[in-house]
Order: C-alpha cells, then structure tokens, then sequence
C-alpha cells in the first residue's frame, strides 16, 4: 500500500512537472507566433512605403532629402537581422522618418488631394494601427513567459531546461512616444 501511495505521488509530481514545462514552451512558442505576427505588419508596411514614395515623389521634387531618408529608413529596417532591440530600433527611425514625410506632404495641396496618395496614406495608417495591436500582444506574450521563468517554481525547471528572459518591444526616444499626428 505504501508503494502505490509513492507511485502516485511519483506520477503527480512527474505529470506537474510535465505541465510546468509544456506551459513554458507554450508562452516561448507564443512569443515566437507574436513577433511573427509583428514581422508580416511590418513587411507590408515595408512594401508600401516605395508606392507611397512614388506617389509623393512628383509633387515634391525639391524635398529630396525626405524622400530619401524614408528610402534609406526602410531599406535599413529591412536588413536588420539583430534582435528585438535592434529591430525596434530601426523600426523606430522608420517611424520617425514617415512622420517627417507626412510633415513635409502638409505643404502640398494637390498631393494632400491626390487620391492615391490618400488611398495609400489610409493603407499606412492601417498598418500602423496593426503593428501597435502586434506589439502589444507581443509584449504581453513576454510579459506571461518572463514571468513564468521568473517565479517559483517554475523558475525551477526554466532554468534547468535553458529558458531565457524574452526582451520587450520598446520605444527608445521620448518623442516617439507621441502618437503621431497626420492631417491631410
């Protein structure tokens, strides 16, 4: 009778430890589908910033400079293969040079009627929208798998099977911070 008692409770204690393991590799495999997620958003913002250029490109021929630094902003976001740090960052430059395109597109009358311009504006805006929506189920996601590493007892067994603390997706600079503000 003792041994079934101890055989029971072996197999409890193996089937907790089993779930306690699954459910770290369900919040890892979690944090991995949401940045995945962030990454499609940001593709097709990627994808539609050379049409948007293109569009704003005939109206404001001596804003050069903008033109370019968006350019130069995607094309360096794209390559960035570092972590989630060093993506956020390049994404935040990105950001940054888009709203500054946008500021530059406000002296333009015929551009701010233009309705590709506006269709593409609108696509952008939407996309914008999505990233935010991704990053914070990201964040979210690391928050729940940070703190099952970090807690007992799961910490336990996070540390014996390797699990590392995952990085939030965070904004740098104070002024990005400032939802952007895009009047056309």
């Amino acid at each position: 009778m003792i041994f079934l008692a101890f055989l029971v409770v072996v197999v409890l204690a193996a089937l907790w430890v089993m779930g306690m393991y699954n459910g770290l590799v369900r919040s890892r495999n979690e944090v991995r589908n949401s940045w995945g997620q962030i990454d499609v958003q940001l593709k097709r913002r990627h994808d539609l910033i050379p049409n948007l250029v293109e569009a704003v490109k005939g109206y404001m021929g001596h804003e050069r400079n903008t033109l370019e630094a968006v350019t130069k902003a995607r094309q360096q976001a794209i390559q960035v293969t570092g972590d989630v740090a060093e993506r956020a960052k390049a994404e935040n430059v990105l950001s940054q040079t888009l709203r500054s395109l946008f500021a530059v597109a406000e002296a333009y009358p015929d551009l701010k009627a233009n309705q590709n311009f506006l269709a593409l504006q609108e696509e952008l805006s939407s996309t914008e929208n999505k990233i935010s929506f991704a990053r914070q189920y990201y964040n979210d996601a690391v928050m729940r798998i940070n703190n099952k590493i970090q807690m007992f007892p799961s910490n336990i067994l996070a540390s014996s099977f390797n699990f590392q603390m995952e990085k939030f997706f965070e904004v740098e600079a104070a002024a990005e911070r400032q939802a952007p503000q895009v009047k056309f």
